[in-house]
């Protein structure tokens, strides 16, 4: 999990790039049957580089977010557009089931799912302990292949994020990883409609 261009506030956390191996604990399934109808594995294959894990989630009707860095585990055609300066990416989906959101709150109990290089289900248990205008930090053992992947409230299964870096080693076992909040993600969504709308 890394992230390419995020203006200021990701030059400031030195974000580590992908690493090797599996992050998170195995997961059996989901915490939230909700959330299981809307995410959304991405794997692909190279011939160079090997395998890339990540992950998606639905928020509404038919569309999905995940990291622009991902784009490379997405049909071409089923994108709908980027953020400038941040790692966000909307791509269509036949899915319809999205999670329901909510705002981050100091000190909550989160849960981020992620995928791992075996291609099954991995999660990782997480406390929110950092904000910014568009993003929130939590101290978890997540790193690369929850890359786009949901972050949502451990008690209620709200959607509060999407994954997009971390600060910290991949040596370490916890790390601080960041998520766009959801308030974020949404209105970029919405502008890029109005964009796609006005031309």
């Amino acid at each position: 999990m890394r992230l390419p261009c995020l203006a200021a506030l990701a030059l400031a956390f030195g974000l580590s790039g992908c690493g090797t191996g599996s992050f998170g604990t195995p997961a059996d399934g989901f915490a939230f049957p909700r959330l299981e109808q809307s995410y959304l594995p991405l794997h692909s294959r190279d011939w160079m580089l090997g395998t890339h894990d990540g992950a998606s989630v639905v928020i509404a009707p038919g569309i999905a977010v995940t990291n622009a860095h991902n784009a490379n585990m997405l049909e071409p055609k089923s994108v709908i557009g980027v953020v400038d300066g941040y790692d966000l990416l909307y791509f269509r989906t036949p899915g319809t089931a999205a999670t329901p959101v909510a705002s981050p709150l100091q000190g909550e109990d989160v849960i981020a799912y992620g995928q791992g290089t075996d291609g099954k289900l991995r999660v990782s248990r997480g406390v929110i302990r950092q904000f910014w205008p568009a993003a929130f930090g939590f101290v978890s053992d997540a790193g690369p292949g929850f890359s786009g992947g949901p972050v949502v409230d451990a008690k209620t299964g709200a959607l509060l994020g999407i994954t997009y870096g971390y600060k910290g080693g991949e040596a370490a076992q916890t790390r601080l990883l960041l998520a766009y909040n959801m308030a974020f993600v949404m209105d970029q969504l919405r502008a890029i409609q109005s964009r796609a709308a006005a031309q």
